[in-house]
């Protein structure tokens, strides 16, 4: 029967109401996000003028959680730092000599005099000066000063292994200290570079750690990589340490247990001092900037008690003698002791402008960073290419989805009309749920909605047309609906879940923007599948209810397809198979001949991207850069239909520096300071760098992840269907994957980490088309037992026909929208899924179909078959 109870029709609708509920605020986006940040700032004590009246501009009982604007909508700055664990090595192993040296000297009379030893290892090397054969004896006084390792994984081990080595007591941090070291330093500064960017007030940071010793940071608002590199990249290791002497020459050797530093105020002058400081930045509680007795910059501070004690015992102890104040292993005063200095407060002064000491103030109240940060990935978006491209997106977005409506009504008349209804609910469905859970929407995010705007169709497509074949047999329409719905079902689960496989894999694999799209699809998949096999078929109950038809889907409505076929797909296999092995020689000779042309995700180097009212000169740029002698620079002018008059756009590459993991920020502000003598009005709207070690390791983690979905889809085809349906699949994968990177070498399209993206969306669009014949497939197999296996091949892609160019031809309308409006920034990224969805539908109906011909499949489907892998195969899905 045509029905649904009442019961499950208000969850349907609950569910809807709540998600369009949760998505509501989106349409208000301004509004609510000057509430949230009011609301906020009143919460943390603030008592600006309107905040209580900004706050109000949004009601307190309404959700107000909001998509994120990634930066390349929002414009900022993201950075990949790799925290150098092992700086904290030598730190550790340094600042036990006081402890060791006074336990030794105590022991004086057995061991004799000792003397520590020069190493470049991160190690204590203690020489036995007059007694060396007591060397094992004072190791074993050394091993009493060991402690527990802090750490479940190091549980029962010591923190420091001690040995013998000749006439030298050797002291090094244990393998499980390190460990345990290692994963509090990244964990420190993670939350140390937290604190440094919250202090700057800006809103919505991104700082995630990222494998083992990474740390991803993205700043929207921020003006440049290089401003945000200046506030958490400076360590801000602020030391109390005694001064030995001043000298002229830096390479002075300093004495065993000294370090010799140089003065930041006066040139050509160094101090020489004990490495053991008195106190350190550890012990600050407070931090402000301040100006000295005479009215220059400064900052004041103040210890916690302890750091104020030993402080104030030092100075009572030393007056007279001078004390050096280190910054970053740069003596920034050295001023002598004039008096007792109890209370734990004093003034750091210097050469400071009033930016610098504000500046300081913010890294020592933020805490010092346990090691030195490596910048392995820079990019900076500036907010005006963000918001052409918010616009370019919404424009295609909007074009997308009134092209899809109108070419859905005009195929499916009043069935169009309901998945037209349930395509809005969808998009906002995808809105609420990325609100709820807080994610990031990033450029390739909104492809990623506008390629669900195509795809959303494809479940209401599936049961449209079997709804069309069981009214040639059905007993009345609403048997027709039903059968429709339940036949419909197992297609449209294997065809989503291979899809959703290759999003989960992208999400795993992928990060920032790539990631971003994974959500979008992922998350779009997800909602497609509940409007179509719940909201629509709801709709279409509550219609039948009222109206009654007899016939449904039968009037005059736009066919893409016959309504009747016989057409014989495997005439011509030899022609069709020649084609595809043509175009793979052509693409792979392609590949070998001239290769891709790599972006910087994958070569490593700078892109700089500009933009001018005056007409590019690209010689004029080049004549510019050369005297920097940066190595390989190519400038390319970009054209694009949806730039203005007096918008000329511009790509600099700059190739990956020798000894540098990214490109400086000297060497950038150099380059952009030479363009700017030329072109005045230039300006710089992104800037992205990426070391040679990341692009090494994208390089590999796409090939990974493109290998593992493809052997994903392998193993689930083989559960659902059998091994010669998993190898026809993925024969059709590969066929789609090597023309689509035959394409991009051919016509020399930028490939980056982006087109990965594209590459895995064809992999699971592929699938989708190929999935849902092979379905039919099955399905025949069972009803036609005596037929040829040519002639239930043919019979079942007639049948899926219309249904596979529906599909193609919502997609493509969907695509080819943002790829005239969407802008140039994600333009390869949309022509690799327009190729993929074209080169996709080929394979699946003459590439797939016919490996599975060759192979043979088992015809009695009767029974599932234990040996022949099939036993999942009439599961219902």
């Amino acid at each position: 029967m045509l029905q649904i109870d009442l019961w499950k029709r208000v969850v349907i609708w609950g569910c809807v109401a709540l998600g369009l509920l949760l998505a509501m605020p989106n349409g208000f986006y301004t509004r609510v996000e000057t509430h949230n940040d009011a609301t906020m700032a009143l919460e943390m004590g603030g008592e600006a003028e309107g905040l209580q009246e900004q706050a109000e501009m949004w009601p307190d009982w309404l959700p107000s959680g909001l998509v994120n604007l990634g930066l390349d909508l929002r414009g900022g700055a993201h950075l990949l730092a790799e925290v150098q664990v092992e700086d904290v090595y030598d730190a550790r192993i340094e600042a036990m000599w006081p402890e060791i040296r006074d336990l030794l000297r105590e022991e004086r009379d057995r061991v004799g005099p000792i003397r520590l030893q020069d190493t470049d290892a991160p190690e204590l090397r203690v020489r036995l000066v007059e007694n060396p054969s007591e060397a094992e004896y004072a190791a074993s006084l050394v091993r009493g000063l060991a402690r527990p390792v802090s750490s479940v994984a190091g549980a029962g081990q010591n923190d420091i292994a001690v040995s013998v080595e000749g006439e030298a007591v050797v002291v090094t941090l244990s393998e499980a200290e390190r460990q345990a070291s290692d994963e509090q330093t990244v964990r420190t500064a993670r939350e140390i570079i937290e604190r440094r960017i919250n202090e700057m007030g800006t809103r919505e940071p991104t700082i995630q750690r990222q494998g083992a010793d990474r740390i991803l940071i993205q700043v929207p608002g921020v003006g440049s990589a290089a401003e945000l590199k200046d506030i958490i990249g400076t360590t801000a290791q602020l030391t109390f340490q005694p001064v030995v002497s001043r000298t002229a020459d830096g390479n002075e050797n300093p004495g065993g247990g000294n370090e010799i530093l140089p003065s930041v105020d006066e040139q050509g002058v160094f101090y020489i001092l004990e490495r053991a400081p008195v106190v350190t930045g550890e012990q600050l509680v407070d931090a402000q900037p301040d100006f000295d007795q005479n009215g220059q910059p400064a900052v004041s501070f103040r210890f916690n008690p302890t750091g104020a004690r030993q402080f104030g015992d030092y100075t009572a102890e030393n007056v007279g003698n001078p004390f050096a104040i280190v910054l970053d292993n740069e003596v920034i005063s050295a001023p002598v002791i004039q008096a007792h200095i109890p209370g734990g407060t004093g003034i750091i002064t210097g050469q400071f402008s009033v930016e610098d000491s504000t500046n300081l103030a913010v890294l020592l109240r933020a805490g010092a960073l346990p090691a030195e940060l490596e910048f392995l990935e820079e990019r900076t978006i500036g907010p005006e290419l963000g918001a052409d491209s918010i616009a370019a997106g919404q424009i295609a977005c909007i074009v997308a989805f009134v092209l899809v409506l109108a070419f859905m009504w005009a195929s499916y008349g009043i069935f169009g009309l309901f998945a037209n209804i349930a395509l809005i609910i969808n998009v906002g469905l995808i809105f609420g749920l990325l609100s709820m859970i807080g994610a990031t929407l990033t450029l390739p995010g909104i492809a990623g909605i506008v390629l669900t705007i195509g795809m959303a169709v494809d479940a209401n497509v599936l049961v449209f047309e079997r709804i069309r074949e069981e009214m040639k047999t059905a007993k009345g329409a609403a048997r027709a609906i039903e059968l429709g719905y339940e036949k419909a079902l197992s297609a449209i689960t294997d065809a989503n879940i291979t899809t959703f496989i290759t999003a989960l894999i992208l999400y795993a694999m992928g990060s920032g923007p790539v990631r971003g799209f994974a959500i979008t699809l992922g998350l779009g998949i997800i909602t497609s599948v509940f409007t179509a096999i719940f909201v629509t078929r709801l709709i279409a109950v509550m219609w039948f209810e009222r109206k009654r038809p007899k016939r449904v889907l039968e009037g005059r409505t736009l066919r893409l397809v016959p309504k009747e076929t016989s057409w014989d797909f495997f005439k011509r296999w030899k022609l069709s198979l020649g084609l595809s092995g043509f175009l793979i020689v052509i693409a792979l000779g392609s590949f070998l001949l001239q290769g891709l042309n790599y972006g910087i995700d994958f070569r490593g180097g700078t892109t700089i991207r500009t933009e001018s009212a005056q007409t590019v000169d690209v010689g004029q740029y080049r004549d510019a850069i050369t005297p920097l002698e940066l190595g390989d620079v190519s400038i390319t002018e970009v054209f694009d239909p949806t730039f203005g008059p007096e918008q000329n756009v511009t790509m600099i590459r700059i190739q990956a520096q020798e000894g540098q993991e990214s490109v400086s920020a000297d060497t950038i502000a150099q380059v952009e300071a030479a363009l700017q003598e030329v072109v005045p009005d230039l300006t710089f709207t992104s800037v992205e760098s990426v070391g040679p070690k990341v692009s090494g390791e994208l390089i590999q983690t796409a090939v990974i992840a493109v290998l593992l979905a493809i052997g994903a889809v392998l193993v689930y085809i083989w559960l659902r269907f059998e091994w010669q349906f998993a190898l026809g699949a993925v024969i059709a994968l590969v066929h789609d994957v090597v023309l689509t990177i035959g394409i991009f070498s051919e016509v020399q399209i930028q490939f980056d980490l982006a087109i990965i993206a594209a590459l895995l969306t064809i992999v699971g669009y592929s699938l989708n088309d190929t999935v849902v014949v092979f379905d039919r497939v099955r399905e025949n197999l069972r009803k036609y037992k005596k037929k040829p296996l040519k002639e239930v091949l043919n019979i079942s892609i007639n049948e899926t026909l219309s249904r596979t160019v529906m599909t193609s031809v919502t997609t493509l309308l969907a695509l080819l929208a943002l790829f005239v409006l969407g802008g140039d920034v994600i333009r390869g990224f949309v022509f690799a899924m327009i190729w993929g969805v074209i080169v996709g539908t080929y394979s699946s109906v003459f590439v797939a179909s016919t490996v599975l011909l060759w192979l043979g499949v088992k015809r009695d489907w009767s029974k599932p078959d234990a040996n022949a892998g099939t036993q999942f195969a009439n599961v219902d899905a």
